[in-house]
């Protein structure tokens, strides 16, 4: 029997939340049950044997449903279901910005010292000037999503998410 997986995503204006149906969508053609739902409609995670988490970065915090999440069930996550996260943040793919959300990834997790995720990522964001306040609102238009990434890291999380250290059939 495989493993029911959840992929639970934080997002303001949508991208995290696509990028959270294409790893749940990554996640099936492997052959897992996976159920794809926002963070903050969460309320338990009985019925599940691991956890996705995707939120996107905003000035230099993880979106706040995330943080929320990873308190509300802090128990669960810190006690052996297995967990991975991914952020959205950079808004280029080059190695400073990258590395600028990784950091930021890392201060929320600090917060979290009792999780441990199995796997990790940042991907590229999205940046729409017309869904934005000022001052965002006058950066150019980017979307910074590498969508061979996104499916590469999906396919090594089903991979570690198969196998016995990491989630019990």
């Amino acid at each position: 029997m495989q493993p029911e997986i959840l992929v639970a995503y934080a997002s303001r204006h949508g991208s995290t939340r696509e990028v959270a149906e294409a790893v749940a969508d990554v996640l099936r053609e492997q052959d897992l049950h996976v159920q794809v739902r926002p963070a903050g409609e969460v309320r338990d995670l009985e019925g599940f044997d691991a956890v996705v988490l995707g939120g996107a970065l905003y000035t230099g915090r993880l979106h706040a449903d995330a943080r929320r999440f990873l308190g509300r069930f802090r128990r669960e996550l810190g006690g052996g279901t297995p967990i991975a996260l991914f952020a959205m943040g950079p808004k280029t793919p080059e190695p400073s910005d990258v590395e600028g959300s990784r950091e930021q990834l890392a201060r929320a997790l600090a917060r979290r010292p009792e999780i441990h995720p199995v796997s990790t990522a940042i991907f590229g964001g999205v940046i729409d000037p017309a869904r934005l306040r000022f001052p965002f609102s006058h950066l150019p238009a980017g979307d910074a999503r590498d969508w061979a990434h996104i499916r590469a890291w999906a396919v090594d999380l089903a991979r570690i998410l198969t196998t016995r250290s990491a989630v019990a059939p």
